[in-house]
């Protein structure tokens, strides 16, 4: 099977179970990799045919950005259906990550697999 991948799509979100961290928005950074068959879209050349990377990105955003989360956790389950279920991809893996989660870490992440 083919790979789709879309990473370090950055996105402003209000992210935590501390009251602070619904006061001002925290970055994430998400990382994707989507099964695809490719063939019929490199044969077609047309974007309907393929996996539309920009459409996922801007749709991944704005779900994030509707409403504050506590967890990440929710957050990589959340994508993981929208990647199933609208973009009718057949297997995603989504790995969420929160750099200022803890301050003497590089970033903390969650990373999930879910098929449809």
């Amino acid at each position: 099977m083919d790979k789709v991948f879309i990473e370090g799509l950055v996105v402003d979100a209000f992210i935590g179970v501390y009251d602070w961290e619904h006061e001002q928005t925290q970055p994430l950074i998400l990382d994707l990799e989507m099964d695809w068959d490719n063939r019929k879209a490199a044969l077609s050349e047309q974007l309907h045919d393929a996996l539309d990377y920009d459409a996922l990105s801007q749709a991944i955003i704005k779900l994030i950005q509707e409403r504050p989360r506590a967890l990440i956790e929710t957050v990589a389950e959340e994508i993981a259906t929208l990647v199933l279920e609208r973009f009718h991809a057949p297997r995603v893996r989504v790995k969420v990550s929160k750099p200022q989660a803890v301050a003497a870490a590089r970033q903390t992440a969650v990373e999930i697999i879910r098929q449809a």
